[in-house]
């Protein structure tokens, strides 16, 4: 009886040990190559991933990399859980994908219609919109930020809809162009809940998940739950150590599935071989989206659909904490390659490397590329024309631009990065390494220099100088700012020669001058700020226009 008994459990957990161990079906040279590109990672002492190869509908590679956890010295396996980030938005959007398809929604619906606690703003905002990211609403993180709550705090979902419901703006009118948000997918989990009854993690367990036997993958909306295997995120923080990145997520929807890579890669499969929904629900998920000038961005619904080496890629990548994601998908190759990072700053090219190794360039687009960095089309004849187009140019979110000529060739710097102009008309220029970006400078009838970006989402740029101000003009910024929307309060204050803004949840953040009205800073939450004037040029108060947020006003409160 003792016998059978321990035969009985030896059967069962034989499964479990099978999953622990590597996947590998590939040739040895392949195998040593892809060891290659991750062995930095490879140590006792570090952070690592977890990566995959899919072919067809089976897992040919998966291998871990690093530890999983440091504190217990537990290595990273294929079986390990990890936090997807944003690679969970796909998830999401299949899910509103299948109710559409039950006829339990449409995707051009109003989102009041299921969310009557979300305030009308005088445009209708569709399902569509929140999918594509061109909703205009305002993402939450930054929102949650600037409002005084750390995103390592416990963030719920209740704590999301609260703040989302008090919006009073848009920063753009719906469709009119692309903007990243976080804030539209976690509204769709809300009307997942709001049509069915069931949580997001609920709707997508049944619908999803166990169709395609994805038995480890759940939506994690509860940050205290017990989860095996799980990875922990971390930091560098010295030349030598790491440090915890903490997560205590319990909101879902733009984030937080769990799973592994033996799960991931039947979702992989599911693109071209589909068990949960049909390859017509697939088709709708990777339709690009289009803003409402009929321009196409490669954005679909929940992943980017676009090309790499000449083939199809649908893409997402994610970032939460110290996690880092990516799942690329070759649907005409019947191919996927995944990377989980437990790093922050894990060099998420990897999975483009991996990819290289069975995904070939044909000979036509490398004859393109090279075409598009021909420089010599780059020289320019006439100089002197465009003189009052070099410069410095800040954008009403505070992004900027430099413009100056180096051996008679334009070029165009923002943040670190030079790019190489190529004039096609007199006020006209594109960019060598992607013709597709274009730039048009203009003059107004009141003497100012713009500059256009033609693209989906382009912004546009005001040329301006920078005359440093004095102690006496310092001191007209300074003052309490109150913001109502969010109700929460920021000081200016004059420290030496400079300006600093102080809250009580944050170190002091240093203000530097852009522009005469423009600050910046170095808190991610608040980048930008734009100083407001009343008619006698006296300071009354500063929108945040910042990447996600735009036109966030705050009030300087009278002393």
């Amino acid at each position: 009886m003792i016998l059978k008994r321990y035969i009985f459990l030896s059967i069962l957990f034989v499964p479990q040990l099978l999953l622990a161990q590597n996947t590998n079906t590939l040739s040895g040279e392949l195998s040593t190559k892809i060891d290659g590109i991750f062995s930095r990672w490879d140590k006792p002492n570090s952070p690592g991933c977890v990566v995959g190869i899919v072919r067809n509908d089976s897992l040919i590679f998966a291998k871990g990399y690093g530890m999983a956890n440091l504190e217990y010295n537990i290595p990273n396996s294929p079986e390990t859980i990890y936090h997807m980030a944003s690679v969970s938005k796909q998830f999401t959007a299949y899910a509103m994908i299948l109710l559409a398809r039950q006829g339990k929604l449409q995707l051009d619906d109003d989102i009041r219609k299921y969310l009557p606690w979300f305030p009308d703003l005088g445009h209708k905002i569709s399902i569509r919109h929140l999918l594509h990211h061109t909703s205009g609403i305002r993402d939450q993180w930054q929102l949650l930020a600037i409002s005084g709550t750390r995103i390592d705090d416990v963030i719920t979902q209740e704590h999301i809809v609260k703040i989302l419901s008090k919006q009073q703006a848009l920063n753009f009118k719906p469709g009119e162009r692309f903007s990243y948000s976080n804030s539209g997918y976690t509204m769709m989990a809300e009307i997942v809940k709001a049509v069915t009854g069931q949580t997001l993690r609920q709707f997508t367990d049944s619908a999803i998940f166990k169709p395609l036997g994805m038995r480890q993958t759940h939506f994690h909306d509860d940050y205290t739950e017990i989860v095996k295997n799980r990875s922990y995120s971390y930091y560098p923080k010295d030349q030598h150590g790491y440090g915890n990145s903490i997560l205590s997520y319990s909101n879902a929807g733009a984030t937080s599935l769990f799973t592994n890579v033996n799960d991931m890669a039947k979702w992989v499969s599911n693109f071209y071989q589909p068990k949960s929904g049909t390859l017509q629900d697939i088709e709708t998920m990777v339709t690009k989206g289009k803003l409402n000038d009929g321009r196409e961005d490669h954005y679909a619904l929940g992943i980017v659909n676009t090309l790499y080496r000449g083939q199809k890629l649908y893409n997402h990548n994610g970032g939460d904490a110290g996690y880092r994601t990516v799942v690329n998908v070759f649907p005409d190759k019947k191919m996927g390659f995944i990377v989980f990072s437990n790093l922050g700053n894990f060099d998420m090219s990897t999975v483009n490397q991996m990819a290289d190794l069975f995904i070939k360039e044909p000979p036509a687009a490398a004859n393109a590329v090279s075409k598009t960095i021909d420089s010599s089309k780059a020289v320019l004849q006439n100089l002197s024309s465009l003189k009052p187009f070099l410069g410095d140019y800040l954008s009403d979110d505070g992004a900027q631009y430099k413009f100056n000529i180096s051996n008679q060739k334009l070029f165009g710097q923002r943040q670190n990065r030079k790019e190489l102009l190529i004039q096609t008309s007199q006020d006209t220029f594109i960019v060598a390494s992607n013709p597709q970006l274009k730039f048009v400078f203009s003059t107004t009838k009141t003497g100012d220099t713009l500059l256009r970006e033609i693209w989906p989402g382009g912004m546009v740029f005001k040329k301006y100088t920078l005359k440093a101000p004095d102690a006496k003009q310092l001191k007209t910024y300074t003052g309490t700012y109150h913001c109502p929307e969010l109700d929460c309060k920021y000081n200016i204050v004059q420290k030496g020669d400079g300006l600093v803004l102080s809250h009580s949840k944050y170190d002091d953040i240093p203000l530097n001058f852009t522009g005469r009205d423009h600050l910046r800073s170095s808190a991610w939450w608040f980048g930008h700020i734009k100083i407001l004037r009343n008619a006698k040029d006296q300071v009354i108060g500063f929108e945040v226009n910042d990447g996600r947020i735009m036109h966030l006003r705050f009030n300087k409160v009278l002393q």
